[in-house]
């Protein structure tokens, strides 16, 4: 009896399994076809055309006084002269429609310096091609980010986005656009991997393997539902061609872009006004810090960080209640704050942590301020100290002209390094200034002495030195068992 309730349960079991893989196989569509003819009509082809003046200056190809010289004087007359005109460089990209009035998406590297940009639009069955000029609405260097307009006679087909964050790796993909010049083209892949970096602060890429080319660029890439998660914008590849390494900026870092675009036509991001760097597991040590994360401030100038009481040394582990985890989430999290909004920063100092209330400022605007200080000395001492694996000594004013640091800089100057030692491992140089130390400034071989000191008396096991290189401030840890 009980083995024949057991071969039942069996039975069902093996029932069940075969439903549930008949229900995964009608889940997943035999064919793209469906969705690749829903949203084809919103993905653009863009051709763009640059002015290029000819070449100036000398052209001669032998030496003044050659015998040959009057001929290929008359050669370059009779053949030579098209070379020294203006002509028109093109080039070719590809985009989607995001609104039925005309709003176009691309990559600003695709129009960037384009006197005339041209759409051509997804024929469609049976359908004539059609052209549209358009007008660059704005544009984004920092994440390749470019919004267009055309006008047209009716409403256009357009593709909305979708939550890239929802976005997982082995998730099916499609991308489209217009590969070296082919016209449309559809490929189809998954998420290879998320959160990349290339180069750029404000960088969220998602990688696939959905074949991307040259031309590709500004080109969508849709999810399953026929969402825009990312736009197609560079390839990893020793030849130029798609090796399966294709990268599309998230769509939740395009949709602030773009809306800051459509609205200002340039971008308004947020600025806190600091220099931050990671915090390292011997600098979170040094600091007492229980484990590493958030971002080191290491330098505050003039800004809205220093009018709210930020310090160097202060290490940010929360903004606007979002926990900090790296100095690469803090760029992003300020830069996509609005402008003129008061944010809570959570701060570790002096071993426990304390809130600072910021309004940020704008980042654009800092950009294009030029930068001054002010200027004071200190008061210079001759003597040298070898520790650490470095020989320092008090900053005087003539190393402070050398090196081209402000006046207002004071600190002590490494003379040497040994290049056996953990410091030069660690890149110190001569002809760093370490301004300070433990957190707190020093400008004498006293004030070090003392930094140390206190750092044995607390058990620390390495103290934590603030090291200026041309005036770019960065922290580093050196051990203090030596």
């Amino acid at each position: 009896m009980i083995t024949n309730v057991r071969l039942m349960w069996l039975a069902f079991l093996t029932v069940l399994f075969a439903l549930a893989q008949a229900v995964m196989a009608q889940a997943r569509p035999e064919s793209l076809a469906p969705l690749a003819e829903q949203i084809s009509p919103a993905v653009v082809n863009i051709t763009t055309s640059t002015l290029i003046e000819g070449r100036t200056g000398p052209q001669g190809i032998v030496p003044e006084g050659s015998p040959f010289e009057d001929f290929f004087r008359e050669f370059q007359d009779r053949n030579g002269d098209n070379e020294n005109r203006p002509r028109r460089s093109n080039a070719l990209g590809s985009g989607f429609v995001i609104s039925e009035d005309g709003f176009i998406v691309t990559n600003n590297h695709v129009i960037a310096e384009a006197d005339e940009i041209l759409i051509e639009f997804f024929p469609g069955d049976g359908q004539p091609k059609k052209e549209l000029p358009a007008k660059v609405i704005g544009t984004d260097e920092k994440t390749d980010i470019a919004l267009l307009k055309v006008e047209a006679q009716g409403p256009l087909k357009y593709v909305k986005f979708g939550d890239s964050d929802t976005a997982r790796v082995g998730d099916w993909v499609i991308a489209m656009g217009n590969p070296l010049g082919q016209g449309f083209s559809v490929s189809a892949g998954i998420v290879s991997a998320r959160n990349r970096a290339l180069s750029g602060s404000y960088d969220d890429y998602i990688q696939t393997d959905a074949a991307i080319n040259r031309g590709n660029s500004g080109g969508p890439l849709f999810n399953m539902e026929g969402e825009v998660v990312g736009v197609n914008t560079a390839i990893l590849s020793p030849n130029g061609g798609s090796i399966g390494i294709g990268f599309s900026m998230a769509s939740n870092v395009v949709i602030k872009v773009v809306d800051q675009l459509r609205e200002f036509g340039e971008t308004r991001r947020g600025w806190l006004g600091v220099r931050i760097q990671d915090v390292t597991e011997d600098m979170a040590e040094a600091m007492g810090l229980d484990k590493p994360g958030g971002a080191l401030i290491s330098d505050v100038p003039d800004g809205p960080a220093k009018e709210a009481g930020l310090l160097a040394g202060d290490v940010i582990i929360n903004f606007d209640g979002v926990e900090v985890k790296d100095t690469r989430t803090l760029v992003r999290q300020v830069g996509e704050t609005t402008v003129g909004k008061s944010v809570r920063v959570v701060v570790f100092r002096d071993g426990s942590t304390q809130t600072v209330l910021v309004t940020l400022g704008r980042r654009e605007d800092a950009e294009r301020a030029e930068n001054g200080e002010s200027s004071s000395t200190a008061k210079p001492e001759t003597a040298e100290k070898e520790l650490m694996g470095l020989v320092v000594s008090p900053l005087t004013d003539a190393e402070r002209t050398e090196l081209g640091l402000d006046e207002d800089v004071a600190g002590l100057v490494v003379k040497s390094v040994d290049e056996s030692s953990e410091a030069f491992e660690k890149g110190l140089r001569t002809g760093d200034v370490i301004t300070e130390a433990g957190q707190q400034k020093v400008t004498s071989l006293a004030d070090l002495d003392a930094r140390i000191a206190e750092a044995q008396e607390a058990g620390r096991k390495s103290l934590l030195l603030l090291v200026r290189r041309g005036g770019e401030p960065r922290f580093v840890a050196l051990s203090l068992a030596k």
